[in-house]
């Protein structure tokens, strides 16, 4: 059964939310503070990790930074509050994969997670054979590696399925909304295509030597972007 790592501090908004997982066939464990969560996501490893940005010890944001320096990638769905942008931004750039705005709908709640769970762990990690060539990276389809020389990369289950999408397009200039269906699932609008942006700038930030003035994945001005192909 897919176990769901929910950290949030309101007990009411929890036990919904444990209930609404639970009747969807989801296994729950509820963490009320950033610290306890981490520590059963370093013991347990669940499938998912819901995060609240408020927290009674800190930020969620620096959870969710402190998840991805401990190297543990399964996909982070944060809780936002809806109209700080702020919020939304950051979260990505801490290593989050998606976002959703509260009040939510518990709809759409279960279809971000969904979508998550298919691009982490589904058929689409490994569409289209077992190794792919972005540059001088190799992507391990199979097992959702990256490496570079000898040297691991980690990257979210997110960044992954971007970076492998783009790999079996080399030379194409991709539109956001073509990443946006592809990657995400999701239908392109400004906010959506934000994500686009901040998701490659992370990425970039992981796999250029300088992200400042990238080599591999390239910005189409006017369109999207583009990833250069191995010789």
């Amino acid at each position: 059964m897919t176990h769901i790592l929910l950290i949030e501090d309101d007990p009411g908004l929890a036990a919904a939310l444990q209930d609404a997982l639970g009747d969807a066939g989801y296994e729950t464990t509820l963490r009320g503070n950033g610290r306890d969560g981490i520590a059963f996501a370093r013991n347990y490893s669940p499938h998912l990790i819901i995060l609240d940005v408020r927290l009674p010890d800190g930020s969620g944001f620096d959870f969710c930074r402190e998840i991805r320096r401990l190297k543990l990638r399964q996909p982070i769905l944060m809780l936002t509050v809806r109209g700080d942008e702020v919020d939304k931004v950051l979260g990505l750039e801490m290593g989050a994969d998606d976002y959703v705005t509260k009040p939510y709908s518990l709809r759409e709640l279960l279809s971000r997670i969904r979508a998550l769970l298919r691009r982490a762990y589904g058929e689409l990690s490994t569409q289209g054979g077992e190794t792919l060539y972005a540059g001088d990276l190799i992507l391990d389809l199979t097992a959702g590696r990256v490496q570079r020389d000898d040297h691991e990369i980690p990257l979210t289950p997110t960044e992954f399925r971007l970076l492998a999408y783009m790999a079996r397009h080399p030379r194409q200039a991709l539109t956001r909304a073509q990443l946006l269906a592809a990657v995400w699932g999701y239908d392109s609008d400004v906010e959506n295509e934000r994500t686009v942006n901040v998701t490659i700038r992370r990425l970039r930030e992981k796999v250029e030597p300088d992200p400042a003035a990238p080599t591999l994945i390239l910005t189409v001005p006017g369109i999207g972007y583009r990833l250069v192909s191995p010789d």
